[in-house]
This record gives structure tokens, sequence and C-alpha cells, in this order.
């Protein structure tokens, strides 16, 4: 049989490693281990590890503050209005994640919110490209549910052939900001290091613009 097949729909991720990041940094990892030695911190899709608050514009400082803006303007240039008189205004929710050895994050998502990012403060590889030491981000097809019930091994061929994977795993490193919808489930892999792990998670909430048009 011939046919085309098109891809409808998909799903954009943006993976930016952030020029110029050994000071910011060196910054946020202040504020952070900072704010670890006063506050428990909190569980939510973590097991293990620390997490803050979703209060870190409050506490960052300045660092935080370039932080947010730098993903305010992500948003901005990765997304468009279909309607010119509805403008749009981004608000961050921002929290600290420090990952030990043997911690991880179950599936999860972020409802509420329009875009989600993850920005790594310190991957704690130590310079290591070992693939055992873990701690991958893992992406995981929004469809899979559906196509899990019955036939866990069944897959779609992609447009060139290609068998289509339910999983995409991209491992981290300092300095690098991953942007995706919130919708998208995820997860983290066990990190096996010894050095802490350090990542900051945004979520950029859309809200209508003060004396935009209903």
């Amino acid at each position: 049989m011939s046919a085309k097949l098109h891809s409808l729909f998909t799903t954009p991720v943006a993976v930016v490693p952030v020029a110029d990041a050994a000071a910011l940094n060196s910054e946020l990892k202040a504020v952070i281990t900072a704010r670890r030695r006063v506050e428990a911190g909190v569980q939510r899709s973590n097991i293990g590890g620390w997490q803050s608050e979703i209060d870190m514009l409050d506490w960052g400082g300045e660092a935080a503050r370039r932080l947010a803006a730098l993903v305010t303007q992500a948003c901005d240039a990765w997304t468009t209005s279909v309607d010119d008189d509805r403008s749009v205004v981004w608000r961050p929710e921002i929290w600290a994640n420090v990952n030990v050895h043997g911690s991880s994050n179950q599936t999860h998502w972020h409802p509420g919110s329009y875009l989600s990012f993850v920005y790594y403060v310190d991957d704690g590889y130590a310079g290591s490209s070992d693939k055992a030491l873990g701690g991958e981000i893992v992406f995981i097809d929004p469809r899979m549910p559906f196509l899990r019930m019955r036939t866990p091994a069944l897959r779609h061929r992609g447009a060139g052939g290609q068998t289509a994977e339910q999983e995409t795993w991209v491992r981290p490193f300092s300095g690098l900001l991953i942007g995706f919808p919130s919708f998208l489930g995820h997860s983290v892999r066990a990190y096996l290091g010894r050095s802490e792990r350090i990542s900051i998670a945004i979520n950029m909430v859309a809200r209508r613009a003060p004396g935009a048009n209903p």
C-alpha cells in the first residue's frame, strides 16, 4: 500500500545551552545552598533529595530574576497569539531542586501553566560521561497511556519508516535550559552521582494582560 504519512500536532521541546552560564550558576548555587539550610523542603514528584517551595523569586535574588527574565523572553519567542487584541503576560513560579545519590522524580505533569522549564545549575556529573550515573530527564509520549492499554509492544512508524519511541531521554549538563509544554509528562531517572545535582524548575502561567480586550 502506498501512503504518505504526516506528523500532526507535534510537541515542541526546546533545548538551549545558556551562554556564559558559569557566573549565573555560581550565584544560583550559593542562594540555593543557603536556602536549603533554613527550609525543610516539600515533597511533590521528588523521591529523595530536596525541593523548595515555588517562591524562589522571593529569595533567589538577582540571579533568580535574571533566569526568570531569560525564560520570559523564551516564552515570548516560542509562542504567538492568533488574536492581536489579546495580549498575554507571563507569571513565573520557580522552585529549586537538589538531588543526591539515589534521588529521582516520578512521572508528573504541570497543570495550570502553559510552558514549563528546567535549568541545570550543576549536573553533578563532575565532568564524567559515565551513563551509569543516570539522572536523565525522561519525556513521555502523551499518547502512551492509550497505546499501552492492550498493546504495550506496538509502535507507530514515522514518516521515514522509523519506529516511534514512547520515551525520550535527555542527559543534562550545567547551563542547560529545557522548555516544554506543561502537559508533557516527564520524570527523572535515578541519579547515581556522588556530587549534588542542582536544578531549577519554572512554570510559566499565562494571564491576560491588564486592559486587554476580553
